[in-house]
């Protein structure tokens, strides 16, 4: 199926309201009809993980990256604040389409170390989008990384309205949160006067948390179909006296889903604005990506659905304008376009940053503690292609952790394994002191440990998945490692690797073909053997989709946080040592012959 055509307009593109009228093909306030036309703008964000200000927390300086993007959102507010003069504040919106509350050492202090359900503490993210006034956000899937009673704590200081349609009770579809929310505003019209509007606002999030949080969720909630929920409320929000819709979607546009089973599509978007009628635009995320604005054609109205994706992190701010005429006793749109802004063209505005900045001190404090000490430089630079010590790191905690855990249980004889994968290739500890911060950088994620047991042959299955990461290897000549790695878009987070066992991948090889050797002491695994394995709770649930991993039996489920378990070693360690962790027990190949040296 073709493509629907996409416009990229930038931050340098003339925003002002005659330019948008005339962008949109309709008069311009002098030659309008007097009190029948406006404008509304509705500005959004989404995938904040919680970056308030333009501050790297692994790097203890402001943000930057090789795009001179920076990030947070004090930078998008001083933008937002810009339009709503410029627009007027009865004639704009502003939304977030969710993933929130986690992502940053900012939002794991206030989660986990001193977390807002013991302290009361309101949370830095729910400060800042209240000073702002947002009209409503919609939960992403990261919402639920801490559970419910954290997320109901969240909710409860926020302002706007936290949205989840398809999020509902577990065993019926009666919604677990708000549904939508209607927005009646007194708009400006191009004439003398005000006319009022009623914006509906739908929250659809994504049905991955059914998988990525079933620790949390499991028996309490239930995630449905996007579409068939969109179906549902669409009609109810105009009968209710919605003039216009717009839908606020934790979902990406591509209509895939990186798990499998039978749960509803995870980026299901482009999917809702094609095949549910009566939306006006949509506003997305969760797939971290640019989109300034793409038309959608609905397949039964035959009308085009307005989407905008801004990027992630505060890195963009979407802006989409909708031309309305009022004739005949109600509105109607004429036209609709849309654009990213680049929060990089304004300074952090000063309210926000004030809001937050006792919290961002408290955290960077935090950060910068110094743990232990390091005899020489660890990167993560190469871990993606060759074994490493500080990705054997995690592993030495992991299985140290699993092995206590398994002491003095039938499953003590079991050897254990530990699964974990470089998530973050800039990270380093560097020789001499070690702090929080760059252990943080090495574990991004504020995922917990499980043990669970594989059997030999589940291990190779497992491991011929994780080996998709890598092209196929040319049959001669030198191999670049931006060539091989992240085949057809898989992350970094998705090459895990097996620590406790040897193992050969031969990239000379299809994918499906490639682990050619799997040894335990010297001895090949057989297919019946049974290894107790440390994977972090995210992979166990079926995040990635791994085979067997999430069917196995769970033979530890205490779920210790696994960056605070790095922490607690290296503090009673006082000493990071690779000679006392580091073995290299894989390797990528091309017909037997390593394909890269192996890191001392």
């Amino acid at each position: 199926m073709p493509q629907e055509p996409t416009t990229r307009r930038t931050a340098q593109d003339d925003h002002t309201p005659d330019r948008a009228l005339a962008q949109a093909g309709w008069p311009t306030p002098a030659a309008a009809t007097p009190a029948r036309d406006a404008l509304i703008t509705v500005m959004g964000t989404s995938d904040l993980h919680g970056n308030c200000l333009n501050w790297d927390y692994y790097k203890d300086t402001p943000y930057t990256d090789t795009r001179a993007d920076h990030i947070g959102i004090a930078k998008a507010a001083a933008l937002i604040e810009r339009i709503r003069t410029e627009r007027g504040r009865g004639n704009t919106l502003l939304l977030d389409s969710g993933d929130t509350i986690q992502g940053t050492p900012l939002a794991t202090y206030y989660s986990v170390v001193e977390p807002i359900t013991e302290t009361g503490t309101t949370h830095p993210m729910a400060r800042a989008m209240n000073a702002l006034d947002y009209d409503a956000v919609t939960l992403g899937n990261h919402e639920f990384n801490y559970g419910l009673d954290h997320l109901h704590t969240w909710i409860s200081q926020m302002h706007a309205p936290a949205l989840a349609a398809n999020a509902v009770h577990h065993g019926t579809t009666d919604p677990a949160y708000p549904p939508y929310t209607l927005k009646r505003l007194k708009v400006t019209t191009t004439g003398p006067g005000t006319r009022p509007l009623t914006v509906g606002i739908l929250g659809l999030t994504n049905p991955g948390s059914a998988v990525w949080d079933r620790h949390h969720v499991q028996g309490r909630l239930d995630f449905l179909d996007l579409v068939t929920t969109a179906r549902r409320w669409v009609p109810r929000m105009r009968a209710d006296g919605a003039d216009i819709v717009i839908v606020s979607a934790h979902a990406g546009d591509n209509g895939t889903s990186s798990y499998r089973g039978d749960l509803p599509v995870e980026n299901a978007s482009a999917l809702v604005a094609r095949h549910v009628p009566g939306i006006d635009a949509i506003l997305f995320g969760h797939a971290h990506r640019e989109v300034p604005e793409r038309l959608v054609t609905n397949e039964q109205t035959g009308e085009q659905v307005l989407m905008t994706m801004p990027s992630y992190w505060g890195r963009r701010l979407s802006v989409i304008d909708l031309a309305l005429r009022h004739e005949h006793g109600r509105w109607h749109v004429l036209a609709k376009n849309a654009l990213t802004l680049n929060t990089n063209t304004v300074e952090e505005h000063p309210r926000i940053r004030a809001l937050v900045a006792d919290q961002h001190a408290t955290t960077v404090d935090y950060v910068n503690q110094v743990v232990a000490t390091v005899t020489t430089e660890l990167s993560a630079a190469t871990a993606c292609w060759t074994d490493t010590p500080i990705v054997d790191f995690v592993h030495r905690v992991q299985t140290d952790t699993l092995t206590a855990a398994l002491a003095h249980t039938p499953r003590a004889d079991l050897p254990v394994l530990s699964i974990a994968a470089p998530f973050n290739r800039s990270a380093a500890f560097p020789a001499g002191d070690l702090s929080i911060r760059d252990i943080a950088a090495l574990y991004l994620y504020d995922n917990t440990l499980i043990g669970s047991v594989l059997t030999g042959a589940q291990l190779r299955d497992y491991l011929e998945h994780s080996a998709r990461y890598y092209a196929q290897a040319p049959a001669t000549g030198p191999v670049d490692p931006a060539d091989l790695t992240n085949a057809e878009g898989t992350p970094d987070y998705n090459c895990d690797q097996i620590a406790g066992v040897d193992y050969t991948l031969d990239l000379a090889r299809p994918a499906g073909r490639r682990l050619t050797t799997l040894t335990l002491n010297g001895t090949e695994v057989t297919d019946d053997q049974r290894f107790a394995v440390a994977v972090n709770n995210h992979r166990q649930a079926g995040g990635g989709a791994f085979p067997h991993i999430a069917d196995a039996p769970v033979v530890h489920n205490a779920q210790p946080e696994i960056r605070q378990a790095l922490i607690d070693h290296a503090t009673r360690a006082r000493t990071i040592d690779p000679a006392d962790f580091h073995t290299v027990t894989w390797r990528l190949v091309r017909d037997g012959v390593p394909l890269f040296p192996e890191t001392p």
